[in-house]
């Protein structure tokens, strides 16, 4: 059984990966960081290094 259909628990821990991935990108935009284009791409680029990922979070907040 490869192919098993996704019940909400699964779904859910999917949405909340993404959304945990994205998290620089999204405090930027909510503190409406002057570069949050390049936090974006940052953390879209290289978010999956870890260091990538931390780089673009303290970025994100910094003024």
């Amino acid at each position: 059984m490869l192919f098993q259909s996704f019940g909400l628990p699964e779904l859910s821990l999917i949405i909340l990966a993404i959304v945990l991935y994205f998290l620089p990108t999204l405090v930027a935009v909510l503190r409406n960081h002057k570069n949050k284009l390049a936090v974006f791409l940052l953390n879209f680029l290289l978010g999956w290094t870890g260091l990538g990922w931390v780089v673009s979070l303290i970025w994100s907040v910094m003024k």
